[in-house]
């Protein structure tokens, strides 16, 4: 049953990814990534890590989508880009695209070599992820709350400008 979860889920993401790549509405594009993300959060629970899938649905199906409609909602982009630039983009998401493909390259090979070395330590409950953060990842943790603080701040002066504007 595992192994058909699994079929379907990644059949189901890469025909929802395909899809936001084919796609010229943004909307559409937003909702193939929502798709996209619960697949992912689907995996992760056929990985016995519910914790990590109910947070991947969550954060990004939900609230991460939320802001990407909203961006969507905001800015015109019926207008496209001028032929000069489409240019550079092609060749910028050429490279992003080998850059990629190196990186899953890799990713593969550390996972097959450690699936011979004895397996996959089970990784994905709420004890070990706080563990994790508050020891080996403190540093990180605490940087990254203060650029958000950092963020809040920012945003909120910006907003202040614009009314007394």
């Amino acid at each position: 049953m595992a192994h058909f979860l699994f079929f379907l889920l990644a059949i189901v993401c890469i025909a929802s990814v395909l899809g936001m790549i084919i796609s010229k509405n943004q909307a559409y594009n937003a909702l193939f990534l929502v798709l996209a993300f619960a697949c992912m959060g689907g995996f992760f629970a056929l990985l016995d890590a519910p914790f990590i899938a109910v947070v991947q649905i969550i954060i990004y199906a939900g609230a991460i989508m939320i802001l990407f409609i909203f961006v969507i909602m905001m800015i015109n982009l019926r207008e496209g880009l001028p032929p000069e630039r489409k240019k550079w983009t092609l060749y910028f998401a050429l490279g992003i695209a080998v850059v990629l493909f190196v990186e899953l390259i890799l990713t593969m090979k550390s996972a097959f070599s450690s699936l011979k070395s004895g397996g996959i330590e089970k990784i994905g409950s709420p004890t070990d992820i706080g563990r994790l953060l508050f020891t080996e990842y403190l540093y990180p943790f605490e940087i990254t709350s203060i650029l958000i603080i950092a963020a809040l701040v920012g945003a909120i002066v910006l907003v202040k400008k614009r009314d007394k504007e």
